[in-house]
């Protein structure tokens, strides 16, 4: 085991603010592209900037773009998230579809993913060694083959009835009961009570 832990901050994991609850808040506050205008090592940075950074900037109009040129300085995009942390991306040598990407990465983090040590809410003396469990773990192999839409995927799997169930299925069985009565018996049982 590393300690490169030791240097994180640590804190349980949650959604900030309580995004997406009632509404999605891009966490993304600002873009910093930095490059260089001459060095070959910033091509992709440039050609981005000059092809598709409008573009990105009309799609994100809460996400404020800056440009900065500086000298024989490698490429670098910097995010700055509503939680005051950055994110600091080196872009040496990528191509304009790569730095797209990036930013894409960039504007569906909430900034404190990568630099925050999660701690857990319970502990254990007795660590499983199977792993988390995930929605997957005890799905049927056929499941790995099938092509989706599937009827049968979609189909409860040995369900018992439910008692709304149960009474609608009853209560149809009294009616075809009544039916079958002739008018007479019905007649009949009415009086009676």
């Amino acid at each position: 085991m590393s300690n490169s832990h030791l240097f994180l901050k640590s804190g349980f994991p949650r959604a900030p603010l309580q995004n997406g609850i009632g509404r999605y808040v891009c966490q993304l506050q600002r873009v910093t592209l930095k490059f260089c205008k001459n060095h070959g090592s910033s091509r992709g940075m440039r050609e981005f900037i000059e092809n598709h950074l409008v573009d990105f900037a009309k799609e994100n109009p809460g996400v404020v773009v800056y440009v900065k040129p500086r000298r024989h300085r490698g490429p670098v995009l910097v995010g700055e998230y509503l939680n005051g942390d950055r994110e600091w991306l080196n872009c040496r040598n990528a191509n304009k579809d790569d730095i797209s990407k990036w930013l894409q990465l960039l504007k569906t983090q909430n900034g404190s993913s990568s630099s925050l040590r999660l701690r857990k809410m319970w502990h254990t003396d007795v660590p499983s060694i199977q792993g988390p469990w995930t929605p997957f773990t005890l799905r049927a192999p056929e499941a790995n083959v099938a092509t989706y839409p599937n009827a049968d995927a979609s189909r409860p799997l040995d369900v018992e009835q439910s008692a709304t169930d149960k009474l609608i299925e009853l209560f149809k069985q009294q009616r075809l009961a009544d039916k079958n009565k002739s008018t007479d018996e019905v007649l009949e049982e009415k009086r009676a009570e």
